[in-house]
């Protein structure tokens, strides 16, 4: 299995990084497509909007609700499978993410459902 590692987009990339995967729905606000380096994105992966609108009314309060919304919609996910099938031909991985929050964000839900996953093949 991978190493999974996670990363605000707006730090800079490293050698370190592996396999990037931005897994936010929208473009990183103040980074250009030529300064954001990432090797993966699919906008399906990330939170549905509703799920994610809901979350940051009130993210400190809903965060232990959003990990399980969250993860229930990644196990549906065929987004979420086709990462899992990549990344497993990758050594280290990196999931980027948007959110000033560098506990609370979509990245620490994906990064456990992809280590469930793991424990359940």
């Amino acid at each position: 299995m991978a190493t999974i590692h996670i990363k605000r987009a707006y730090e800079p990339a490293s050698a370190s990084d592996g396999y990037r995967v931005y897994i936010d729905r929208l473009w990183p606000r103040g980074l250009s497509h030529e300064t954001f380096h990432y090797d993966y994105w699919d906008k399906n992966i990330a939170p549905s909007t509703p799920l994610r609108e809901w979350f940051h009314a009130d993210s400190a309060a809903r965060w232990p609700e959003f990990q399980r919304r969250y993860a229930a919609e990644l196990s549906t996910n065929p987004a979420f499978a086709s990462l899992c099938n990549l990344i497993t031909s990758h050594h280290d991985v990196t999931l980027l993410y948007s959110s000033h929050d560098e506990l609370h964000n979509n990245a620490v839900v994906v990064r456990q459902a992809i280590s469930d996953q793991h424990l359940k093949s």
